[in-house]
């Protein structure tokens, strides 16, 4: 059974195998002269072991066994807990010097969320959050996320807060995991983002589920992480491998119209762009942040509809309403982009508005 380190005892000394061997042999009255005869080792080999100059090898282990009627197994127990006992202090001393790289981590969020768990020691939280991003130490995280290869390295949100995006990115990587995907299939997927269009219009404990599901069958691991503090960040589109695709939503600003634009605008990376990039929708924009959101806009409300609709002159809420009706979608998705492109005040009609909330867990 796999027990929580937490709870585990973790000594801040260490103890050669070789004080244990010199008490046994003395208990018996036997020197180190005479176990290094009956052994076949050198004299100074064993004086080595028991200075701790020395390890215990498995052959050296079966000679102490056959010797002093202890089994090898005991020998190799001790030689290997203390090797591991000098790599963790060793590795401790190493991390308490890195321990300032916690404060650029929104460590309170993550806890509170429970994505790490909290740890008073500042060297058990470091290694903590090691464990989360899965790295063996401060120097292959800085490999991963801030080396020259990640692509996602000239958005202005990594820019700002790195450590807190990587954060994100790498919760979302996590869940998209637990996700069983089929390969990708782009027409599959296609077809998949037409019945997704008719869920705008239905509750979050239908589209939800719904949603992640029509995206599995065709590829795509569809994530909803909380925003984190420090970082703008709507949502985000990367591959976890050739056959699958993820998309990763934050619900930043909480509203149906800008879930859904960001659902369709991550959509649009997924079918317009390669699968070696990281696109994050922040702040940033660029031709193929222009194309993304063109998708979404034209995915979600056709733009001939949406021409005669605007040539109309008419705004009203009954009639965006029936619009909405008439072209299938929610009616905030209408209202978001009337809004955004100033056709309507950004005040007018906002009730017909959905709001969400993150669920609390064990809700």
């Amino acid at each position: 059974m796999i027990s929580d380190m937490k709870n585990q005892f973790l000594p801040k000394y260490v103890v050669p195998p070789g004080e244990t061997l010199l008490e046994t042999i003395e208990a018996i009255g036997m020197s180190q002269a005479e176990l290094a005869e009956r052994t076949g080792r050198p004299k100074k080999t064993i004086n080595e072991i028991i200075k701790g100059k020395a390890s215990i090898t498995p052959d050296t282990a079966l000679q102490l066994e056959r010797v002093l009627g202890i089994p090898a197994s005991f020998w190799n127990n001790l030689e290997r807990n203390y090797q591991e006992t000098l790599a963790r202090l060793s590795e401790e001393e190493r991390l308490q010097k890195q321990t300032n790289w916690l404060d650029e981590l929104p460590l309170n969020a993550m806890i509170k969320l429970n994505w790490i768990k909290s740890y008073k020691n500042r060297v058990q939280q470091l290694q903590e959050v090691l464990n989360f991003f899965s790295v063996a130490s401060l120097e292959r995280w800085r490999e991963k996320w801030i080396g020259s290869q990640v692509s996602f390295r000239k958005s202005h949100v990594f820019q700002s807060h790195p450590s807190a995006l990587a954060s994100w990115l790498r919760k979302g990587e996590l869940e998209a995991q637990k996700i069983d995907c089929k390969p990708f299939n782009e027409n599959q997927f296609r077809n998949a983002l037409s019945q997704i269009r008719d869920l705008t219009t239905h509750p979050p404990e239908t589209f939800q589920p719904e949603t992640v599901r029509l995206c599995a069958e065709s590829g795509v691991a569809i994530t909803f992480i909380p925003e984190l503090p420090q970082i703008r960040v709507k949502g985000a589109t990367w591959w976890l491998n050739p056959q699958k695709a993820v998309i990763q939503l934050s619900l930043r600003y909480k509203s149906d119209d800008q879930l859904w634009f960001s659902f369709f605008h991550e959509a649009g990376h997924i079918l317009l762009h390669g699968k070696k990039e990281v696109f994050i929708e922040g702040d940033d924009k660029n031709s193929k942040e222009d194309e993304a959101d063109k998708f979404a806009s034209d995915f979600l409300i056709p733009p001939k509809q949406y021409r005669e609709f605007i040539q109309s002159g008419r705004c009203s809420q009954a009639v965006i309403q029936k619009f909405a009706t008439d072209i299938g979608i929610a009616p905030g998705i209408v209202v978001g982009r009337l809004q955004y492109e100033h056709k309507i005040n950004y005040s007018f009609c906002n009730d017909l508005k959905k709001r969400f909330a993150w669920r609390k867990a064990g809700k």
